[in-house]
């Protein structure tokens, strides 16, 4: 620019004016940014008024980088074009197809064993699209070894996992290469080759994919990826790839999916257009746009506000002058949600070959306050990023329950068809805190005191009346740390009055889980022919048939109840006499048991080469921990010596000893495990 240029130049700033309407008061500034910053908002979460690519992804990350520190991945890469001058993402292409991304991190995976639950629910039965188990593959793999994977990632800082649901997903010719591509893709804009591997999912109305990167870059350093590129980034590459294959959305076909909108119980593209729209809640739809695509915008907004009216979250307070609710998208979102849930429990009822009235459906936000019996119908996982697991459970009280939150650990054995019980989380007090509150004098607790009465009464399995108590003290030094006990030296603690209360207090704040006893992993057409002592029988051992209802899987347990009876009376083990009253064998469910473990321990004998010998009650049991069975009876463990091995009741305490050598002592179809005997822990 030359000096006249700038000489010329006179800038004339002119007076304030009234507003144009005639003299109305302006907004105030804090008004305008207020507006400037949902605009702002709506940019980044929409790429375009109608949101082509979808939503933003939820993310793990709360800053721009997830991850930690490290080389930031996906800064200053390709992606950035995307980016508009104000940091936002920018709109989309129109037509572009929708795509839902949501991503998550997790730290060490791999250590923490999180990574193993991950994948191998990913592959569970019933996903892949005939229903069979989930296929693992990878970039180069049709069939990736998962096991291989995990070993590689096992001491990897994080592990970060996708899940890629194009809207239009069905249309895809190959889900698998189009993830394949877009993997590629997300190589190129980091800057790096990545170590993935992927799950197809149609178990849903929209195909997807689960995808699992690990944490380390080619180099083997730490991947951190740019939190915008997880969030955005990654959306808008597979928004492209989908719309690359199947052609940009046309506006027919635009038009037919928001006017498919209109109806919804949820919380649709239309909403979040108008929410951005709306000024302090107040949308005006007086005027009449002169093109035909405005014009259609207008009549999809007020069709959709006589819906949101009916739902009580808008009010019309003029002629095309409506206001808002403030609860208007968390109550969609809570409907949305509910709606989802309805459906998967149809589903998942509908595949188990059962229908039930929608009235009896229950869902449960946290653990229920009675306890619930039932059938397992279907298990999945709450956040499909996380690890914990929602269970469906088709009940005996008639109705089918819905309960979230459970951890994949209390559930692993139970399949589709297992019978459970689910109640409130254990709050109830631990037998050692009874203990050590009755060893207590005057609130002193003395270990040594303890150990002289064990010895005295001589009721600890196996003897080890030292490891006994120390169990004891170790209790006392959680509960130390937590600040209701106090250590005054090795051989003395100061115990609260109301120790056992706040005892149980501390262990429900640690443990706001529902409580979960599997009754039964056979469904009930194998328990009615089983061999062993099987959950039905220990319901007509009891009697009483009051908590099953007369309709639904309560009917069902009566129906086989019955069978059970006349398959006992069969074999013998029960009789019917003139007046029809039934006579079961004395200690039924001990012969049942035994009959059954003896019968398994030959078919395990013939795949080993060693022999089985059966465990008589009150006998110590030693040698390796091998492995477990599942049986009518229950779960056994395997305990090997060099010669033979037997089958004992199995305990979940023992499960990290598999491989080691293991001792307890057999007690009324349960053992008492006495584990690592020089730490003295008896269980």
């Amino acid at each position: 620019m030359s000096a006249d240029d700038e000489d010329r130049f006179r800038p004339k700033p002119g007076r304030i004016r009234s507003d144009a309407r005639g003299g109305a008061q302006t907004k105030s500034f804090f008004t305008k940014v207020r507006k400037i910053a949902r605009q702002q908002s709506t940019v980044r979460s929409r790429p375009s008024t109608w949101g082509n690519a979808g939503a933003p992804a939820k993310s793990g990350t709360r800053s721009s980088t997830a991850g930690g520190p490290g080389v930031r991945r996906g800064r200053g890469a390709a992606f950035v074009q995307f980016r508009n001058l104000s940091g936002g993402w920018r709109h989309s292409q129109p037509g572009s197809r929708r795509v839902v991304v949501k991503t998550r991190y997790v730290q060490n995976a791999g250590r923490s064993g999180k990574g193993a639950a991950h994948l191998r629910y990913i592959q569970r039965d019933g996903t892949s699209r005939d229903g069979e188990r989930g296929q693992l593959y990878s970039a180069t793999e049709d069939r990736a070894d998962g096991d291989a994977f995990l070993d590689r990632s096992k001491d990897d800082p994080r592990q970060f996992r996708f899940i890629v649901s194009p809207e239009d997903g069905t249309d895809l010719s190959d889900l698998t290469a189009h993830t394949r591509d877009l993997m590629s893709q997300v190589e190129v804009d980091l800057g790096t080759k990545l170590d993935w591997v992927a799950v197809n999912h149609f178990n849903t109305g929209h195909p997807h994919v689960h995808v699992i990167i690990r944490g380390r870059d080619d180099l083997g350093k730490n991947l951190v990826i740019n939190g915008d590129y997880l969030a955005n980034g990654i959306r808008e590459r597979a928004s492209e790839l989908t719309t690359l294959e199947l052609g940009p959305v046309t506006e027919i076909e635009q038009r037919r999916k928001l006017s498919a909108e209109i109806d919804q119980d949820r919380f649709t593209r239309i909403d979040r257009a108008m929410t951005g729209e709306a000024e302090d809640r107040f949308l005006d739809l007086r005027h009449k746009p002169a093109d035909p695509g405005g014009q259609f915008d207008r009549t999809l907004r007020l069709r959709r506000l006589d819906k949101l009216e009916q739902m009580g979250v808008a009010t019309e307070h003029a002629p095309g002058v409506w206001e808002l609710s403030e609860r208007l998208e968390p109550t969609l979102r809570e409907l949305g949600e509910r709606g989802d849930i309805i459906r998967s429990m149809h589903n998942a009822l509908r595949a188990d070959g059962h229908d039930r009235d929608p009235m009896t459906f229950r869902i449960h936000e946290a653990a229920p306050e009675t306890p619930i019996v039932g059938r397992v119908v279907d298990k999945y996982l709450s956040d499909e990023l996380g690890e914990n697991l929602t269970v469906v459970i088709d009940g005996i009280d008639g109705q089918t329950h819905h309960v979230a939150g459970i951890e994949q650990s209390k559930l692993e054995d139970a399949g589709i068809g297992s019978v459970v019980e689910i109640g409130p989380a254990d709050t109830a007090g631990r037998p050692s805190d009874r203990a050590i509150a009755d060893i207590a004098e005057d609130g002193i607790y003395r270990p040594s005191r303890h150990l002289e009465q064990a010895k005295f009464e001589g009721r600890v399995p196996g003897g080890d009346d030292e490891g006994f108590v120390d169990a004891h003290v170790r209790r006392l030094e959680a509960l130390r740390r937590a600040g209701i006990v106090e250590r005054i030296d090795a051989n003395q603690w100061r115990i609260p009055d109301d120790f056992e209360s706040k005892a149980a207090t501390y262990d429900a704040g640690r443990n706001r889980q529902a409580n979960i006893r599997i009754l039964s992993t056979f469904d009930l057409e194998k328990q009615i022919g089983a061999d062993g002592a099987t959950w039905l029988d220990r319901r007509l051992i009891a009697g009483g048939a009051s908590d099953l209802a007369p309709a639904g899987f309560g009917q069902e347990v009566q129906q086989a109840i019955d069978r059970r009876r006349e398959h006992l009376i069969e074999q013998g083990d029960a009789t019917r006499q003139r007046n029809g009253r039934v006579f079961y064998r004395r200690n039924l469910l001990v012969t049942l048991r035994e009959r059954e473990v003896v019968r398994a321990g030959a078919e395990v004998a013939a795949t080993k080469s060693m022999a089985f010998r059966a465990a008589a009650d009150g006998e110590s049991v030693s040698g390796k921990f091998t492995g477990t069975l599942q049986l009518s009876s229950g779960k056994f463990a395997i305990v090997e010596k060099s010669h033979e091995f037997t089958l004992v009741p199995w305990r979940s305490v023992i499960d990290r000893q598999l491989g080691q050598e293991v001792m307890g002592a057999v007690q009324g179809g349960s053992v008492s495990w006495q584990l690592d005997r020089k730490k003295g822990l008896g269980l």
